[in-house]
């Protein structure tokens, strides 16, 4: 943040109306995901998707988001934070109407990834104007981060009830179309609320941004033909080797660019890469069982959306309050490995419990008691690896292990969702019997690999994570 951004963000009269309108943008973009995921089997249904190309609905928002939120935070200190802010509402807003409007798969594909683009401008640049008009201000600071992470996880929370709504009532289009009238209103009072910033001079490292977006979707993209053609198969071995090659080609980029998009001296910080590979594994973990989840009580159990909706509200909800009420407290008490650990270890039994999950499986056995365990483990997993991540960062570097932390999140989403729709689809292709039963078996080897996955998030806390010395 510039001398010249803070000056003229002290005493903005009109700081707390954008902060409102801040944490409004904050909280469309983090209900992305939470809005879509309940109409997912409607619009498997209306556009012929298959069980395994499913995940691209949110795969291909969640790796453009994740792959240029760094750059995202480039252009804005760059070229201004409102106006990147606006060019990313822009974006999300025209976007969202192709998206809605979507005729097959490979348009509503398109709409998700050009969705996840304006999402990856907004989410730094916002944050970044908050930083700046509160700076001034550490009281006020302090209350403005709080009301901004509330906006984030109720966007979650209202997520996914306003998509189970608008799916049942209206049609699953409407989870998408329903940004285009709130992203002109955004649009309209960003003028009036959000004063110009200063652009500065600098490189962008567009090569990078490019790089290891473009690594990902090649990863991601192998990693679902496993399924269909094996490990060996050209459609496998070309798209995850060309990947490979790409990622490696993202480091060497950064290690001799002037100006790189991450400096990699940054991973010499205590604890900073054990935590970011703690956010992969979590968010391998947490992300595709949520997924896999709402297919279950939707495909198996026959749930309507917004029955379905109102089955899931009490995760995100029930996060929050052990995120406020209990994660602090026992981190306080047992330090950051011990409390990582114990949370990866009971995602990790919720994920064994959602494994033995049947066809004629009911609601308040078979989903809302590991669902609590899960909101539960995730909430005392979550806090230690994102502090972990951020929170021994030098000052200047606080920027960049913000964004990682950011980053990696959603790729180990990207990832994890991908290899476990792969373990699904093998798992329901060689499964007999009706439907139900067959698609049940690819979500129990899902829900299965899903604790595994947290359970080596719990080793890894364990071996490398170092409790700060009180």
């Amino acid at each position: 943040m510039s001398t010249n951004s803070q000056t003229i963000a002290q005493a903005d009269p009109k700081r707390w109306k954008a902060l409102a309108l801040l944490g409004f943008a904050n909280f469309i973009v983090m209900m992305d995901s939470a809005v879509v995921q309940v109409a997912l089997p409607s619009i498997k249904g209306a556009l012929g998707y298959t069980e395994a190309n499913l995940q691209w609905v949110m795969n291909a928002f969640l790796i453009m988001f994740g792959g240029l939120l760094l750059l995202g935070g480039k252009l804005s200190d760059l070229f201004g934070h409102r106006r990147i802010f606006m060019w990313g509402v822009s974006i999300l807003t025209v976007s969202s109407l192709l998206a809605g409007l979507a005729w097959n798969e490979m348009s509503l594909n398109i709409g998700r990834a050009i969705q996840g683009v304006g999402s990856a401008l907004i989410a730094p640049s916002a944050l970044s104007i908050v930083m700046i008009l509160f700076s001034a201000n550490k009281k006020e600071l302090g209350k403005a981060l709080a009301i901004w992470g509330l906006s984030g996880a109720a966007g979650g929370a209202i997520g996914i009830v306003l998509g189970g709504v608008l799916t049942q009532l209206l049609s699953w289009r409407w989870t998408l179309l329903f940004y285009v009238p709130v992203g002109l209103i955004v649009l309209l009072l960003a003028p009036k609320l959000l004063q110009k910033g200063m652009p500065k001079t600098g490189r962008i490292d567009y090569a990078g941004a490019i790089a290891v977006t473009t690594a990902l979707v090649l990863i991601v993209f192998g990693i679902v033909n496993v399924e269909h053609n094996g490990w060996q198969a050209l459609s496998t071995v070309v798209p995850l080797g060309l990947g490979i090659v790409l990622f490696i080609i993202f480091i060497l980029i950064q290690v001799f660019r002037k100006e790189p998009l991450v400096q990699l001296s940054i991973f010499k910080t205590p604890n900073l890469t054990a935590g970011n590979i703690s956010l992969i594994l979590l968010s391998a973990s947490w992300f595709p069982l949520v997924y896999f989840l709402i297919l279950y009580v939707q495909q198996v159990l026959k749930f309507e959306p917004f029955k379905a909706a109102m089955g899931m509200l009490p995760a995100p909800i029930l996060m929050a309050i052990f995120m406020i009420v209990l994660a602090e407290r026992v981190m306080n008490k047992l330090g950051m490995k011990i409390t990582m650990m114990i949370g990866f270890i009971i995602l990790g039994i919720a994920g064994l419990l959602f494994s033995g999950n049947t066809v004629d499986g009911t609601y308040w056995g078979d989903v809302f008691v590991p669902l609590v365990l899960a909101a539960l483990g995730n909430a005392l997993a979550y806090l230690p690896a994102t502090t972990a991540a951020v929170a021994e960062a030098k000052s200047e570097d606080s920027g960049l292990a913000s964004g990682l932390y950011n980053t990696t999140y959603q790729v180990g989403s990207a990832v994890g969702l991908a290899i476990m729709v792969s373990v699904a689809a093998a798992a329901t292709a060689s499964a007999t019997g009706g439907i139900a039963v067959t698609l049940n078996e690819g979500y129990q080897q899902a829900f299965f690999w899903c604790g595994m996955a947290a359970f080596i998030g719990a080793v890894l806390a364990l071996l490398f994570v170092r409790s700060p010395k009180q």
